[in-house]
């Protein structure tokens, strides 16, 4: 009778875990920084047949809601970040999803930060191509690259250029990745 239990334990312990959603881990790490050039956390990044997406672990940011933009240039260079540039854009648009002539491919929804400083976020880059670094006009990671940058506040969604988002606090340089999903 205990044989049993413990197989039908086994089974039951087997079946809910291959009904778990699988959580995709990504490409390499790539390291999020801090404006004192700090590692505070990762990106990792996959393809899919939708776009991009990249998946967030960090540390050590304040708490609340932040702008999360992708930028036009693979370069962090603090405290500032400037040298990231300007925000991902190849149809030329305005910054905002509520903005009526936008958004820019590089617009992302805000992340929300907890009490304790920790960002877990997975997002979604639509129609963007992470796999390779190509000079093809609007890719994402083209010759100069991309990066990613969390700002220090919200994203109205609708001020050009960058939301009324404030300084850029946190930057990650976006890498081509081979994983796909």
């Amino acid at each position: 009778m205990r044989k049993v239990t413990a197989i039908a334990a086994a089974t039951a312990a087997l079946v809910a875990a291959s009904c778990a959603p699988i959580e995709r881990a990504g490409g390499e790490p790539m390291p999020l920084l801090n404006s004192a050039g700090q590692q505070i956390g990762t990106v990792s990044a996959y393809q899919s047949a939708g776009g991009a997406t990249l998946k967030i672990v960090a540390s050590g940011l304040s708490h609340g809601i932040h702008g999360l933009h992708v930028h036009s240039v693979g370069r962090c260079d603090g405290p500032d970040f400037k040298s990231a540039g300007g925000h991902w854009n190849p149809a030329n648009r305005k910054h905002g999803f509520n903005n009526s002539a936008g958004p820019h491919a590089g617009d992302m929804s805000n992340v929300s930060v907890a009490a304790n400083g920790v960002l877990e976020a997975t997002l979604a880059i639509p129609n963007a191509d992470i796999s390779v670094a190509t000079s093809m006009p609007g890719a994402l990671i083209d010759m100069d690259g991309a990066a990613l940058v969390i700002h220090a506040a919200a994203d109205d969604y609708q001020t050009d250029p960058s939301g009324n988002s404030g300084d850029r606090v946190a930057c990650a340089v976006l890498v081509p990745t081979s994983v796909h999903y």
